[in-house]
């Protein structure tokens, strides 16, 4: 009967602390009478309308009638039978709602205590303070994936896999404490000392520091090879035509006189007399192209060093460019020994070299002219340029002249020759000795790199030799002829002896 009233107070309590005192069960259980009597009154169809509850202090009890027939007590039977059943429902109810709530407050008593035991479980190991940054900013620079979880590196504001931060130079990942940083790009300071620490070009090594902790070194003004200043001082040879000290693993060609050829300069080295006869009728073209022809046939010959010195010294008169002289306009009668047949190559040594007297009669106010075998033809080309503007001045009536008149203008005509053959159809060059320089460079099969550079050498030591004489009559020579020319250059020197201004 009435089952809606039994659920609704058989509702258990989810949160919170549940109490059930005897005066809460009390109203609960007269509400549940109260009910039960009006609807037997009316089941009852009249005769007891006047029977209602009484209540009695703080407890409900139920007035029997003084008389009643036999049918009002069996249903006085049932429903003191119902409210029987109700109360142990009820109670039944409470006890299960309790138990409920009991079981839950111990779950949630547990479990702070497992977390606790967790906590101090000796397994995990113990907690550092790490720096923390989002997620999305871990991207490693190197590869630009995101890092996630595991090892990586913090390094110039920005992360990296272990993996992915590598050296610069070599490629390989940097693994140790200490690297080496230009701009953002990381070093090993190995590959960062082979980078930047400049080696010498001689010995390979890297070039030592001096006393104050400074990296000093030599540097050649033109070739920039640079090399420890202890090899300006010890038995470190240099080649005899573009000044290059040797080095450790490319050993230079000895020639028969001392002197040391590099293998680049050898390519192109003439070697005896009869080999240089073609490039000394070429540069004879080219002074005939500038309208500066030589009426007599002046000899050429190449010699040895130890040749070209004897001559200096039975020369009476002359300038000469020391420590190393390498051409020579002779004007006195002579015996020279001359190169016959070139050299041939024993390992680093040119051997077999022959040789023979040639005596020198003076049938003009030029003798001849010696030059020193064993040098590039661009050099050779331009010692002859140089000497033949000597023999062109004596032929002509040039007399007496300064050393810095004379031997500035022979440089200028040397520069000039230079010039036309590095630089064909250079302002200086005349028409009619181009094709006979293209002629003679087609002969030979061309000039190659490597002899174009030795060429700008040759031209940048005329331009910045410090004697006065060679250098600096050069300089005034060129100031000179670029203003008024050649030609007029040479009227004003033989009028006044000296340049114009």
């Amino acid at each position: 009967m009435a089952p809606s009233g039994v659920n609704h107070l058989s509702q258990p309590c989810i949160y919170g602390e549940f109490v059930s005192s005897h005066a809460e069960r009390k109203s609960r259980f007269m509400k549940w009478l109260s009910k039960l009597f009006k609807s037997g009154t009316g089941r009852g169809g009249g005769g007891g309308g006047g029977r209602h509850p009484q209540i009695l202090g703080e407890e409900s009890m139920v007035s029997r009638a003084p008389s009643r027939s036999l049918d009002d007590r069996s249903s006085s039977q049932k429903e003191k039978e119902e409210l029987d059943h109700a109360i142990a429902l009820s109670l039944s109810e409470d006890s299960k709602r309790r138990n409920r709530y009991r079981r839950r407050t111990d779950n949630d008593e547990e479990l702070p205590r497992t977390l606790q035991g967790s906590l101090n479980s000796p397994t995990y190991p113990p907690y550092s303070h790490v720096p923390y940054y989002p997620r999305e900013y871990r991207v490693c620079d190197g590869c630009k994936h995101e890092i996630g979880y595991g090892n990586y590196l913090g390094c110039m504001g920005t992360f990296f896999h272990p993996n992915c931060f590598r050296c610069r130079a070599c490629g390989h990942p940097i693994t140790e404490h200490e690297f080496s940083l230009s701009g953002r790009n990381p070093y090993h300071k190995s590959c960062f000392k082979e980078l930047t620490h400049p080696k010498c070009e001689v010995c390979h090594h890297f070039i030592p520091t001096n006393a104050a902790g400074l990296i000093e070194y030599r540097c050649h003004p033109f070739w920039s090879q640079k090399y420890c200043p202890s090899h300006e001082h010890d038995i470190t040879a240099r080649c005899c035509s573009c000044e290059r000290l040797e080095s450790w693993n490319a050993r230079y060609c000895c020639l028969e006189d001392g002197r040391r050829l590099c293998y680049e300069c050898m390519e192109s080295a003439i070697m005896d007399t009869g080999d240089c006869q073609p490039l000394y009728h070429a540069i004879r073209d080219y002074y005939e192209g500038m309208n500066m022809k030589l009426d007599q046939q002046i000899p050429m010959l190449l010699v040895e060093r130890q040749a070209l010195n004897e001559a200096i010294v039975g020369e009476k008169h002359g300038f000469h460019h020391m420590p190393e002289t390498r051409g020579l306009c002779l004007s006195e009668e002579q015996t020279v020994t001359s190169i016959l047949k070139r050299p041939r190559v024993g390992g680093n040594r040119f051997v077999g070299i022959r040789t023979q007297p040639q005596k020198l009669t003076r049938k003009c106010e030029v003798t001849a002219i010696l030059v020193l075998y064993g040098l590039p033809r661009l050099l050779t080309g331009a010692i002859l340029a140089h000497e033949l503007m000597h023999g062109w001045l004596r032929l002509k009536g040039y007399r007496n002249l300064n050393p810095d008149v004379e031997e500035g203008i022979c440089q200028m005509l040397s520069y000039m020759w230079l010039e036309s053959e590095v630089m064909p159809g250079f302002k200086n060059m005349p028409s009619s000795s181009a094709a006979s320089s293209s002629s003679s460079s087609s002969k030979k099969g061309g000039k190659s790199d490597v002899e174009n550079k030795l060429g700008e050498f040759f031209m940048h030591q005329i331009a910045n030799d410090a004697s006065p004489a060679y250098g600096g009559g050069f300089r005034a020579a060129n100031a000179a002829v670029n203003r008024y020319g050649l030609r007029r250059t040479l009227d004003h020197i033989h009028l006044t002896g000296r340049f114009p201004l």
